[in-house]
């Protein structure tokens, strides 16, 4: 069945045919994933560009000149945080960038206030950035010994710590509604159009859910264990078995007794299945699993394959989905 599309043309990282009598709006996103939920809702006078290469990490990228360049020349900067984009933390706390910037993980104190009228002072925030960064990497040194277990996370989306929030797909619907809201505050936008996409997106977005929802129940009772915890959001979003993951912080290499839990717990799992990333060295599975009958999937947290447009984001649940069902004993890699 076709999914709805936006009312109005892709926006891209160029305008297609912008209208004359509106001004080009220049969204900046830092992920690839960002972008696609921005694309879903973004009218044609409006570009999309993105900021960190997909398949490099967002913890500790380095801009080239160009890319502070296009920071500089944004309207609206929309980033998951000070702990995904570390790199970032300063630099849009500082005065040139701060009442432009949307930060959109729930909790961090500035993702919806930029929707209100009072918005330019919700930014204040930012000025925490740093110490948010420290605690991120303290959480995740001291973490991974005691994580072997199933994750039993809830979905009070305020309290939880997890930055990967574009992986699950109502915390999508809440970063596009915080998108159309900054970019109805911009001059000159077609504000009518932005929330028809939005409405659009949103229908699209329940479709997708249903089918993936549908097309995951085989897996279910599959052992699925993946090598960060990126993969949470996405698992408890569809009820799948999550039994443990590698390391909570990818920078940081899993402690010996963390691993010998994991080594364990494969041993005992239903079909275990690991869920590897295209962005890190797969070693360390290969280390842990040597004498263990388990399968593999590679899966992409940053959508590096998928192609960018209005249906991105739908795209890119459904390439997780798809990874996930080569778990299956029939279609899994050995």
């Amino acid at each position: 069945m076709p999914m709805p599309k936006p009312a109005l043309a892709l926006a891209a990282a160029v305008s297609l045919g912008a209208t004359p009598a509106l001004a080009d709006t220049r969204i900046v996103t830092t992920l690839k994933p960002l972008t696609l939920i921005a694309q879903g809702i973004a009218t044609p006078d409006m570009t999309v560009s993105t900021l960190v290469p997909p398949g490099s990490s967002p913890h500790n990228y380095s801009m080239k000149p160009s890319q502070r360049r296009a920071l500089h020349d944004a309207d609206v900067i929309f980033w998951v945080g000070p702990d995904m984009e570390t790199f970032l933390a300063r630099l849009l706390a500082s005065g040139e960038f701060r009442d432009r910037t949307v930060a959109l993980l729930p909790g961090d104190g500035t993702e919806a206030q930029y929707a209100h009228d009072d918005h330019g002072d919700d930014h204040g925030g930012h000025d925490d950035h740093d110490d948010h960064g420290e605690h991120h990497e303290d959480h995740g040194e001291h973490g991974d010994d005691n994580h072997a277990g199933h994750h039993e996370h809830h979905h009070d989306h305020g309290g939880e710590d997890d930055p990967h929030i574009w992986l699950d797909p109502a915390l999508a619907g809440e970063i596009a509604e915080t998108m159309e809201h900054a970019l109805a505050e911009q001059d000159g936008v077609d504000r009518e159009a932005l929330t028809r996409n939005l409405a659009q997106f949103k229908t699209a977005l329940k479709q997708t859910e249903a089918e993936i929802q549908a097309k995951l129940a085989p897996v279910k009772d599959i052992s699925l264990y993946s090598y960060h915890n990126a993969f949470v959001r996405f698992a408890e979003h569809y009820g799948l078995n999550l039994e443990g993951t590698l390391t909570l912080n990818p920078e940081l290499s899993p402690g010996a007794r963390h691993i010998a839990q994991i080594q364990e717990r494969l041993g005992k799992a239903h079909h275990p299945c690991l869920l590897t990333e295209p962005q890190f060295n797969p070693g360390a599975w290969e280390v842990i699993t040597e004498k263990l009958d388990v399968t593999f999937s590679t899966w992409d947290p940053l959508a590096t394959e998928v192609a960018e447009g209005p249906d991105g984001y739908l795209a890119f649940q459904h390439q997780i989905a798809d990874a996930v069902l080569k778990c299956l004993p029939e279609d899994a890699e050995h």
